[in-house]
């Protein structure tokens, strides 16, 4: 049974690997009408998304059914990450006395980048549908985001009903799977040796900023993939992963770039891979991991290019496509072997590999694929992130208990730092429950802005000393050189 449930767990199965996306289409009549659904908001029906362009030739027939391609999202975060996630949470206003006033700074700037720019239009049915979830109870803070929301509105077409009833899924399978424990519970060891057997990963940004993953469905091998994990295991990293994309990966291209990052630009080589490569078990992962990502990660996926595709892919790519709508479509370019120049135009070569024609090899990582590089492994990106995501946890476990606070000024804050002696002792007493001064956790932070404002002016006025001090001494210097009468 191990080795049957991981020749599911081919890259045919998920969807960088839209591999797994043309492995659908080897199903039997029953299997097709659970995969594929005609985008009419049928229950399992998870599929559609935005358009952009399509590279090869032929439309789609008039009887099409959308189909939306996942994103895969196969990597590990560095081993520091990995222990930390390990560790024994503590209290958001403990975690946030051990950073020094100034890591708070810049949290609204950075705030500002990963939210970025939105659109007049689509704010509007955000806000409308945000406000039909909070009336009916459905929107717990941690899902209440800007982001969040609009990908399953986009999902649906904006249809608030439908959209609803795919965002209650959602909860309620987050849930069920125990999706926020994960981190803690789950530790797929035999990533490594998986990878061996199975060549992927996330290398680089394409020119825009997104993160890049690349696929070689070529190369995998099913017989040791079998041998070294199970379908089971395989579920829950896949899951796992696409959680660390979203709340690492994507904000630390986003900081990086200096512009919102939600998206993914993959590659799939598909050289050597034909009929015989799709097994009936590999169609049955492929279905779990397509409801998931379909279903609970939607509108994730930027482009996707299909590379090396020879006679044996095209024949299944023929009986693929009838299946797609335009827009899912866009977004796929299917590329023979000259496809390198199309590649060049969406991603710089130094985040090429040299075996698809690009400039790298991370020779120090052991292949760019083992290197999992990107701008998620930069500790200061990484740090930051941490900052942004310790202000929010601290906003997010205020709102139950959210109490009015006087507006306040820096007399008060200044008569409270010196009855205590320390702003640090403040910031204590907020934090322990039985204070009189213990209002919320979001006192802390507008005692911590109130500060900030205060060494604003605290600055511009020691600027304008150091001012008038330069010119006092111009003067006395140009009072001494004068002649003596």
């Amino acid at each position: 049974q191990r080795a049957r449930a991981f020749v599911h767990q081919t890259p045919l199965f998920s969807f960088s690997s839209s591999s797994s996306f043309f492995l659908l289409q080897m199903a039997e009549p029953g299997d097709r009408d659970v995969i594929i659904g005609r985008g009419d908001g049928e229950e399992e029906s998870c599929s559609g998304f935005l358009g952009l362009r399509f590279d090869i030739g032929g439309s789609s027939k008039s009887r099409t059914k959308s189909f939306h391609p996942p994103i895969e999202t196969h990597w590990d975060l560095n081993s520091a990450a990995a222990a930390a996630a390990g560790k024994k949470a503590s209290s958001p206003i403990k975690s946030l006395l051990s950073y020094p006033l100034m890591k708070f700074r810049k949290t609204k700037s950075l705030i500002m980048i990963l939210e970025g720019a939105h659109d007049p239009k689509d704010k509007q049915i955000v806000d409308s549908f945000r406000e039909m979830l909070l009336r009916e109870g459905l929107l717990p803070p941690k899902h209440n985001d800007y982001h969040t929301l609009l990908r399953f509105l986009r999902m649906r077409d904006f249809d608030m009903s439908k959209s609803k009833e795919m965002f209650q899924n959602y909860l309620k399978w987050r849930k069920d799977f125990r999706v926020d424990v994960l981190p803690k519970e789950f530790n797929f060891t035999e990533y490594d040796e998986v990878k061996k057997c199975y060549p992927h990963g996330y290398h680089g940004v394409d020119r825009y900023g997104r993160p890049v993953y690349i696929e070689r469905i070529g190369m995998v091998d099913l017989n040791n993939l079998g041998q070294v994990t199970t379908f089971e295991r395989f579920i829950k990293h896949h899951v796992s992963e696409q959680e660390k994309t979203l709340k690492v990966r994507f904000p630390a291209c986003s900081l990086a770039a200096k512009r919102h990052i939600a998206s993914t630009t993959s590659i799939l080589d598909v050289n050597g891979v034909g009929m015989s490569n799709f097994s009936k078990p590999a169609r049955y992962l492929f279905m779990e991991i397509q409801k998931i990502d379909s279903c609970y990660y939607p509108e994730t996926l930027n482009q996707l290019f299909i590379i090396n595709a020879g006679s044996g892919f095209r024949m299944l790519w023929k009986a693929v496509k009838a299946f797609l709508d335009v827009r899912t479509m866009a977004k796929i370019h299917v590329l023979g072997s000259n496809y390198l120049s199309v590649l060049l135009e969406a991603i710089d070569p130094s985040n090429l590999p040299t075996f698809l024609g690009g400039n790298c090899t991370c020779s120090d990582y052991g292949g760019c694929l083992m290197s999992d590089r990107g701008p998620w492994k930069n500790p200061e990106v990484l740090e930051m992130i941490q900052v942004v995501n310790l202000r929010e946890e601290i906003n997010g476990k205020c709102e139950d208990g959210d109490v009015d606070i006087e507006d306040s000024s820096m007399p008060k804050m200044v008569d409270m730092q010196n009855k205590d002696g320390n702003i640090m002792n403040l910031l204590e007493e907020a934090a322990c429950p039985g204070s009189d001064s213990a209002c919320s956790c979001r006192l802390v932070l507008q005692k911590i802005d109130c500060l900030e404002a205060s060494l604003g002016d605290i600055k511009n006025k020691i600027k304008t000393l150091e001012d008038a001090l330069q010119d006092t001494k111009m003067a006395l210097k140009q009072h001494e050189e004068r002649p003596k009468t």
